[in-house]
């Protein structure tokens, strides 16, 4: 065992984007900051991964809205290499029936799309314009609250006081605008998508964003919010829009880490944290599973809570702790699952879908192929009472279109995101067990539209729920370090009482997707966590 000496104002465990986005404010008002990651290179879920030779594609996350335009800016992440190109329009649809659906790019080309689907399509279009700005006014009382901490119920008056500031974002609203601002946040998807549209593909569109990494059906209660949740981002000041960042999501890290050395931050790759040690209620700093013990002033996880509160204390942690026991019971059953299963792969021609099979701005766009709401629904509940859906939703995205980097010359990488299957295999059962068995099924999904794909396909490389576990330490499998449902949202995310990135132990801090606001790669946790880390002064 070695024994540093050197005691940092601020210890980092988790090089993710949030724990890199946290030290650069730290760093930033003169702090000694050290991250520590226990992989080789930083980034967290946001890298760019070669899996296959002269094939580089992002590894989970895969795609760029939600990152905050003011950490864009304050981290200067354009200087250090950051460029993100937006998609031609936001989604393509391929249909069961040879037909198809593009959303976007903009208000009149869909009007113009869904006035195809005969009467139903026009007056879905007529309706669309009232849908959009009740999701724009909606989004834009989220972001008022994003770059802030929640009010933290046990602050007292300031619990009020911060009550009421964030919740004059929603007093100009009308009462209409107020109801469906909370049924955004207590409905289903479904319900509000079935009760204003007609096209079954319009909704699926719309659908879509209320599944990705919910392990839920449309119709199930709070999916509307993870659908709200999807669309309060925005690509070079163009709200509401995706885009690619060239060079993969590691592009986004790899500037991070750059703006955060220029900071005068330390950065460990390969120092996996056993044990964060707490003396006489306070987080003293950290074991590595090296033994080497490393002193801090403050220690912020940028981890899943149930990792940071649940394995990584030393025994005797909450040892006279006040409710501690409430604290960590709840933190045991805390929701995190998500349906998720990631493949990256390489490819040796574009696919030529059966409703448009040639090359086109499709093939740039998010394409999602899960017809209707129904057959999301059904693919859940298959999930649900199996291991997998057997008709999963499969969205697949090739960077390679617009990023020439990612693969060799008339070669191309695609990801393909899909749901459902269940994070929770039978006793005795691992997804390691099913791993080609579903990434075969993954594959056929997508021939079923796109006829010679999987003869295309060159190389593959798949993340089962059981491999983001322990590869990224996202329990169940959760993209966003925790559900998104109302019980676990703002104020008590991950539990109420300390949900503004503070936990029952002096010092010790959480600024990763599992508090407010969630997951997705948005920085907003880990901004946030730093102004509470500087208020408090626990550094001193």
């Amino acid at each position: 065992m070695t024994t540093k000496t050197t005691t940092w104002d601020a210890l980092i465990i988790g090089a993710g984007h949030n724990g890199l986005t946290c030290a650069c404010y730290l760093a930033a008002r003169g702090l000694k900051v050290l991250v520590l990651e226990s992989r080789d290179v930083v980034g967290g879920a946001a890298v760019t991964h070669e899996f296959h030779p002269g094939f580089r594609n992002s590894r989970l996350a895969y795609t760029v809205s939600l990152l905050q335009p003011k950490i864009i800016r304050d981290l200067q992440l354009a200087k250090h290499g950051l460029r993100v190109v937006e998609r031609p329009f936001a989604n393509f649809l391929p249909l069961t029936d040879g037909e198809y659906f593009k959303l976007g790019p903009n208000l009149a080309a869909t009007q113009a799309e869904l006035a195809r689907f005969g009467p139903a399509g026009v007056r879905d279009a007529q309706a669309l314009p009232a849908y959009y700005a009740m999701l724009d006014r909606a989004a834009s009382v989220l972001k008022t609250w994003l770059l802030k901490a929640p009010p933290n119920l046990g602050d007292g008056l300031a619990f009020f006081l911060d009550a009421v500031r964030l919740g004059r974002a929603v007093v100009p609203l009308s009462l209409a605008e107020k109801r469906d601002l909370l049924d955004l946040f207590t409905k289903s998807a479904g319900e509000m998508l079935d009760a204003r549209f007609e096209t079954p593909a319009l909704k699926a569109a719309f659908g879509f964003d209320a599944v990705v990494g919910n392990f839920a059906s449309p119709y199930s209660a709070g999916s509307a919010y993870v659908l709200l949740h999807h669309v309060f981002g925005e690509v070079n000041g163009k709200s509401g829009a995706w885009g690619h960042a060239i060079g993969g999501m590691g592009a986004i890290t790899q500037a991070m880490q750059a703006e955060a050395q220029a900071r005068g931050v330390t950065i460990r790759c390969n120092a996996p944290v056993a044990k964060v040690r707490v003396a006489g209620g306070r987080a003293t700093g950290v074991a590595l599973a090296d033994g080497e013990e490393i002193s801090a002033k403050v220690v912020v996880g940028n981890v899943h809570p149930q990792r940071l509160f649940g394995q990584m204390l030393a025994k005797g942690a909450w040892d006279g702790v006040l409710q501690a026991s409430d604290f960590v019971q709840r933190i045991a059953r805390y929701q995190s699952g998500s349906g998720t299963w990631r493949m990256n792969l390489a490819l040796d021609q574009l696919p030529r879908f059966t409703c448009l099979p040639e090359p086109g701005p499709h093939l740039s766009a998010g394409i999602i192929m899960a017809p209707s709401l129904a057959h999301m629904e059904r693919a859940f509940f298959d999930a649900k009472q199996g291991r997998w859906s057997r008709e999963p939703i499969v969205e697949m995205l090739i960077p390679s279109t617009v990023d020439d980097s990612l693969a060799p010359a008339g070669k191309h990488v695609a990801s393909l995101f899909c749901q459902h299957v269940n994070p929770q295999l039978p006793a005795g059962e691992t997804w390691d067990l099913h791993r080609e068995t579903v990434a075969d099924l993954m594959v056929a999904t997508v021939e079923c539209y796109a006829p010679g794909f999987g003869r295309s396909v060159i190389a593959r490389d798949v993340l089962t729920p059981q491999d983001l576990e322990r590869e990224y330490g996202l329990i169940g499998g959760d993209i966003f370090h925790g559900r998104l449902s109302l019980d676990q949202l703002f104020s008590a995310r991950p539990v109420l009482g300390h949900a503004a990135y503070t936990a029952p132990i002096t010092a010790l801090y959480l600024c990763g997707s599992g508090a407010h606001p969630g997951g997705g790669v948005t920085g907003a946790p880990g901004y946030n966590c730093a102004q509470v880390v500087l208020r408090e002064g626990k550094f001193r």
